[in-house]
């Protein structure tokens, strides 16, 4: 299946004030979902003990955290989150979405 990186398809599965989250369950392991964050906002932050997971920055520019490190994230940046690390998503833009994609096991409850 092909598909755009700007559109990866799926369920709207939250819609709010903060971003709107998307997931693409299509594949029987792994979950294909993107977040488009709102100018100024920050996700809640999380981790998965057990689960690793990959971010891809498509627009806009931001900050993420992994554990007790801050790292500053483009367009085009990928960051490997490891096994249970805390991860939290900052976007700096006071006018700009920041929109990105993550893939995870889609065994886990996100």
């Amino acid at each position: 299946m092909k598909l755009s990186i700007y559109n990866v398809g799926g369920e709207i599965v939250k819609d709010n004030e903060t971003y709107v989250l998307k997931d693409n369950k299509t594949l029987n392991n792994l979950v294909l979902s993107s977040t488009d964050l709102k100018a100024g906002q920050s996700t809640r932050g999380h981790s998965h003990p057990g689960q690793e997971e990959v971010y891809y920055f498509v627009l806009g520019i931001g900050e993420i955290e992994i554990d007790d490190k801050r790292f500053n994230v483009l367009e085009g940046d990928v960051v490997l989150i490891p096994d249970g690390a805390f991860h939290r998503v900052h976007n700096k833009s006071k006018s700009n979405n920041l929109y990105f994609v993550c893939v995870f096991d889609g065994k886990r409850n996100h």
